[in-house]
């Protein structure tokens, strides 16, 4: 995770209050970055930002969705080749808020299964936040709305250290 200035402020700031007493040694640090690489309980729910399309096509969402063939063959040709525009890169950023609504264009109206297919794309582009993640992320954070990421992957032990100026 590259933090900036003002995240590392955020996570020294976070540091005092969650773990106080944590001894400011790299084995510390260590254990504390561990805590924070932890899923986030309750639940934090982000928009995942890599995609990939077969994704979309072949899992079952947490939600319980799947995707429906019949329904993507149904749209029309332009629809679909905006499908595969939409991926030519391999994988979609479903934090964009311009990549949601080109989804919802191309599974536009009520036909041909069209509100299912944008509900499972949409439950596929969530996913459960770390602590950390969800430290720097804005957003309500719920299933209904997902917050966005400000930082993505695990907290390093050199990033602790640092926030606590060592």
């Amino acid at each position: 995770m590259q933090l900036t200035v003002a995240q590392l402020a955020v996570l020294q700031a976070d540091l005092a209050v969650r773990h106080p007493n944590a001894p400011q040694t790299p084995d510390g640090a260590f254990a504390v970055a561990e805590a924070y690489n932890q899923e986030a309980v309750p639940p934090w729910i982000v928009w995942r930002t890599a995609v990939p399309e077969a994704d979309c096509t072949d899992l079952t969402s947490a939600e319980g969705t799947t995707w429906n063939w019949s329904a993507f063959i149904a749209r029309s040709q332009g629809e679909r080749d905006g499908w595969a525009r939409l991926f030519s890169r391999g994988e979609i950023d479903a934090a964009k808020p311009n990549v949601r609504q080109a989804i919802a264009d191309i599974f536009s109206g009520a036909q041909n299964n069209a509100p299912a297919q944008r509900t499972h794309i949409a439950a596929i582009g969530k996913r459960r936040a770390t602590v950390a993640e969800q430290l720097f992320s804005t957003g309500e954070g719920s299933t209904a709305v997902p917050a966005t990421l400000g930082a993505e992957g695990d907290l390093a032990y050199a990033d602790v250290l640092r926030a606590w100026g060592r």
